[in-house]
């Protein structure tokens, strides 16, 4: 058990933990072997690319956005196949979501609020111009890099979590109405263009006003007030914020603005610096048809693990907010998809007590590993809560333990963690000058 194990490898990248899911994909940390550069690498599943007759359009998309080079859009380095996955290969962003930033602090002030949006309208100008469109802007796909610059993630794959029909438009399944446009949700197809600036109409209201514009627990009643439009901006926002965001979340696509009218705005151009790129660079295309032939030869190996994924430095630093590593281990992690605690048991005996602790909360476990897949039997505000858990180890003898949620309401999720935490006391390792602490406290109060 505390031999260095041998991790998962794909290619010549070395495959990490799991950072993100959905309903087609997964996304996992890696790192390139050979330059020790970090990744991130989506996973998709080959059988319902094909199901969906998403092929064609997934290798359109994947083959332009390999050309696509911009400051505010992830890049997608190169695309692997093996015979029942496909394996696309992306930048890694390290500063988190920009939500979060909001979930923590607040609403933002609009000289920050606009430069965040001068970035994302340049991200989607670009793209949209290069005939790719996103279709599921949302606050997931927002990303921050190490300097505090936007990055839009999944632009061109976004197809992924859509549905195409027989009459070549795009009809939405997504999971979170609130940022979707009027024409998405009356089902009778739309153009990719007019619906994503109406979800940059959103997000910038977002981050005005640190809430949502349109909001309701009744699905019908949500959909009718973004049907109508019927939100109300707060008085606090400039009158040219309020302007801007007027004419963006206009419900009729045809009247609503467009990008050249949005980059004219004056409460646009205040400050606003036009992205400094290089347009051409070389590139292959090779790999994205390889993917789709299945022949042998094309096919990247899988090596698998059988023991926790050991986890070195660079990983813990790389999880952690900044490079502050007594952050790493904060189990008062606020508005997270996902949470951590470390433990000085063994791995076998954390995932043992984290079943038995889930299961008197209504869960039900399934176990592969070191990982476990936790699913609430019933249903709750966005349907039923999944977590996923993951034991590494970080060093001989101490384990740490990501508990993230895959699916369902955030807020059931935090609830979730604190009635575990509170089931997993003695599992948790706490350092000897917290305990010290504690016991000062203990003895003060």
């Amino acid at each position: 058990m505390n031999t260095t194990k041998v991790k998962r490898r794909v290619g010549k990248y070395e495959l990490g933990r799991t950072i993100g899911e959905g309903t087609f994909a997964k996304v996992k940390f890696a790192r390139n072997v050979e330059t020790g550069e970090p990744v991130a690498i989506k996973i998709l599943d080959k059988e319902k690319v094909l199901k969906h007759k998403l092929v064609e359009q997934i290798k359109r998309e994947i083959a332009t956005m390999k050309l696509i080079k911009h400051p505010n859009v992830v890049r997608i380095y190169e695309v692997m196949g093996s015979k029942t996955k496909i394996f696309i290969v992306l930048e890694f962003v390290t500063g988190g979501e920009l939500f979060d930033k909001i979930a923590n602090h607040g609403r933002m002030r609009e000289d920050e609020a606009r430069r965040y949006f001068q970035q994302l309208i340049n991200a989607v100008d670009y793209c949209h111009s290069r005939g790719v469109y996103h279709r599921d802007l949302k606050p997931e796909n927002l990303l921050l890099d190490a300097y505090g610059n936007l990055k839009v993630s999944d632009f061109g794959l976004s197809a992924l979590s859509q549905q195409v029909r027989d009459d070549g438009l795009f009809h939405t399944t997504c999971g979170t109405p609130n940022y979707v446009a009027p024409e998405v949700l009356n089902d009778r197809g739309y153009d990719g263009a007019t619906a994503d600036l109406w979800s940059c109409g959103v997000i910038l209201f977002v981050l005005l006003a640190g809430y949502l514009p349109f909001e309701d627990s009744n699905l019908m009643i949500l959909y009718n007030k973004i049907s109508a439009a019927d939100f109300t901006c707060p008085p606090w926002l400039s009158f040219g914020a309020m302007r801007l965001l007027a004419r963006i979340l206009d419900p009729n696509p045809m009247t609503r603005i467009t990008i050249p009218e949005i980059l004219e705005d004056d409460w646009f151009k205040k400050g606003y610096k036009p992205p400094v790129f290089k347009e051409k660079y070389e590139t292959s295309l090779d790999d994205v048809d390889a993917v789709f032939k299945d022949a042998e030869e094309h096919h990247v190996t899988e090596k698998k693990e059988e023991q926790p994924t050991t986890m070195n430095a660079f990983e813990l630093i790389s999880m952690s907010k900044g490079l502050d590593l007594g952050n790493l281990f904060d189990t008062q992690q606020e508005f997270k998809r996902e949470t951590r605690f470390t433990s000085t048991c063994p791995a076998n005996e954390i995932v043992s007590k984290i079943e038995e602790a889930a299961k008197p909360l209504g869960f039900d476990v399934q176990k592969k590993n070191y990982k476990m897949r936790l699913e609430n039997v019933k249903a709750g505000r966005k349907g039923n809560l999944k977590v996923a858990t993951e034991v590494f180890q970080v060093a001989p003898s101490l384990h740490m333990v990501e508990v993230r949620k895959a699916k369902g309401d955030t807020l059931e999720f935090h609830k979730f963690y604190k009635n575990l935490s509170n089931s997993l006391k003695d599992v948790v390792w706490i350092p000897e000058e917290d305990v010290k602490d504690q016991a000062a406290q203990s003895k003060n109060t």
